[in-house]
């Protein structure tokens, strides 16, 4: 069976959806073939599928204008199935595929009627049970060797929505109190933290989504805000601590995070509640471990 997916979406909901899309890749071994179309920067995650490509680079936005080349209605015709969580809500970019095998689903879990209890994992795999997939490991992993000594701290102060980031003062603090050198790390147009004398950390910019994974998968522990390099780091392995303001934990923690939120008048938790829950992250109690330390040292 040919077999397309086309998965639009930002990073983190990408990574929720993976384990859901492997289900659909169907099985090499029986001739299968898997193509994905998704966001430029997510190609390098759909190491399952036979080929993964740009979504821009396709034209598929151009169909329901009538403008897409002949080419790119018969690349679609030669596949078996299409799914796509592309266009789902667009009549338009409906019925301009109408006569092609496609089944479209919600492409995020807001979806759901209030209440459903599912998280987004659980949500895109149900998705594909649906069609008949089995999906054996709800949980998104990415293939990263873990490195024997692992010694850095790695800390993403960023998001998709500065609503959902946690005062990057907080972040700043919070850094200070570790003792494993602490790594800062950011997208192409995010603003990195400046350093100084008294904010001694590193500060590294990734332009490559497999390139971050295979270095946060090697730290000691990763801190972030509800967003995709949260989600990334937790499916390369890193244990995670995940600050969550507005958003819904529930559906959007990644998952085997350890979740922060605030339980006062104030909508951010605090630095020590944060210093706490990395307190409890694996090894972190090890005898012979002398952080996090003290903001006096």
């Amino acid at each position: 069976m040919r077999r397309l997916l086309i998965r639009p979406g930002a990073l983190g909901d990408c990574i929720a959806s993976l384990p859901a899309l492997e289900a659909l890749s169907g099985d090499p071994l029986r001739g299968d073939y898997t193509e994905v179309w998704t966001a430029a920067a997510h190609v390098p995650l759909m190491r399952f599928a036979n080929v993964a490509r740009a979504l821009s680079s396709t034209g598929l936005d151009l169909l329901e204008l009538g403008l897409a080349p002949a080419t790119l209605r018969d690349e679609l015709r030669s596949f078996d199935s299409i799914v796509s969580w592309y266009g789902a809500t667009r009549p338009e970019f409906r019925a301009a595929v109408s006569e092609l095998p496609v089944h479209f689903f919600p492409a995020l879990p807001s979806a759901l009627p209030t209440g459903a209890g599912l998280t987004a994992c659980e949500f895109y795999s149900r998705q594909a049970e649906s069609l008949g997939a089995r999906v054996a490991q709800r949980t998104p992993r990415l293939p990263v060797e873990r490195a024997a000594s692992l010694s850095y701290a790695v800390i993403h102060p960023f998001s998709g929505s500065a609503r959902k980031n946690w005062p990057l003062d907080r972040f700043l603090e919070l850094a200070a109190q570790l003792t494993p050198p602490v790594v800062f790390t950011a997208g192409p147009e995010e603003e990195m933290p400046a350093a100084g004398p008294s904010r001694r950390f590193a500060q590294r910019r990734f332009h490559n989504v497999w390139a971050l994974a295979q270095w946060m998968g090697n730290a000691a522990f990763y801190i972030g805000n509800d967003s995709g390099p949260s989600h990334l780091a937790a499916a390369a392995g890193a244990p995670v601590v995940a600050i969550f303001g507005p958003s819904d934990e529930r559906v959007w923690a990644p998952p085997g995070a350890r979740v922060v939120r605030s339980h006062s008048d104030d909508p951010w938790p605090s630095v020590d509640e944060v210093l706490a829950a990395c307190v409890k992250l694996p090894g972190c109690t090890d005898e012979n471990s002398s952080w996090p330390r003290s903001a006096g040292g």
